[in-house]
């Protein structure tokens, strides 16, 4: 099997460069190989590859500043993947794609189900819900994966950041009425290849899936149980969505339901303290 990954320098790229490779060749591209504003270079990095499988992990993930980018944001979170898509139908390949749980409001008290009405509180939702839209539209073969959270042990992510700042001995204001599952990209790299073979044993279970970790916290619960983790000692504040004055609105509610993933792929996720676990212990932090 020949599959072509993007995205491979990002945090869920990097990881998935690690677990591809048991299911066949992988031709890896990163931004500097891979313009995802060109369509023309995208059509003709797909045609040069012939993958059976596509994984795009590239995406534009800058939640606030896409409120000043948005039209950047729809071009890198919407079209490229719409024309990845085209590539994918014209060859009869599988797309895998990822997607946000800011596609919704917050506003349900329950975890989000695949077949709940997206209603995106920000530019960055709005720009991966177009994109889950485009490849859904397109008729090619997909897997649209929404997960939330996402943190590994490189890269630019929150739990890194916290643990900079409190080794600074900077005063740390977490908020505390927003809800989530921190979800590792070690996990997610793990399930996406047993996510493909399942749908070579059966081409019916293609669609949209959630893949989370399992459980549920705050950002500010997050971050306590990071210092926890490492050993850190932190001037650990915690504070409302509103004291926050975040550019991006962002969801009280983000946590989503996994149970598709496991009744028809097969795929039970970890918790998200088992992923912060398995983090720590494959990572030298002092």
């Amino acid at each position: 099997m020949r599959i072509l990954l993007t995205g491979k320098n990002g945090q869920v790229g990097s990881a998935l460069l690690a677990s591809l490779p048991a299911l066949g060749e992988v031709i890896a591209l990163d931004r500097t190989q891979l313009d995802l504003e060109s369509p023309d270079g995208i059509r003709a990095a797909v045609r040069e590859a012939r993958p059976q499988v596509i994984v795009n992990a590239a995406a534009y993930t800058a939640v606030d500043e896409a409120e000043r980018r948005e039209a950047f944001a729809f071009r890198v979170n919407c079209e490229a993947p719409g024309v990845l898509a085209e590539e994918a139908k014209r060859l009869g390949a599988l797309l895998v794609h990822f997607s946000t749980d800011y596609v919704f409001d917050g506003e349900k008290p329950s975890p989000y189900v695949e077949s709940d009405t997206p209603d995106p509180l920000n530019a960055y939702g709005r720009s991966k819900l177009a994109g889950e839209q485009a490849i859904q539209g397109s008729g090619c073969r997909h897997l649209i994966f929404r997960t939330s959270w996402v943190y590994a042990p490189s890269g630019n992510n929150f739990m890194l950041t916290m643990l900079r700042l409190a080794r600074e001995g900077r005063p740390l204001r977490v908020v505390d009425d927003q809800y989530g599952a921190p979800t590792t990209s070690l996990m997610i790299a793990d399930a996406v290849p047993d996510a493909i073979r399942s749908l070579l044993v059966d081409r019916s279970r293609e669609g949209l899936y959630h893949i989370t970790a399992g459980g549920r916290t705050t950002w500010h619960g997050f971050a306590r149980d990071i210092f926890q983790a490492a050993g850190v000692k932190a001037d650990l504040t915690a504070i409302s969505s509103r004291e926050y004055k975040a550019l991006a609105r962002r969801p009280r509610n983000s946590v989503l339901d996994n149970h598709k993933l496991g009744e028809r792929l097969h795929i039970r996720m970890p918790t998200w303290q088992d992923g912060l676990r398995e983090v720590f212990s494959v990572t030298a932090w002092n």
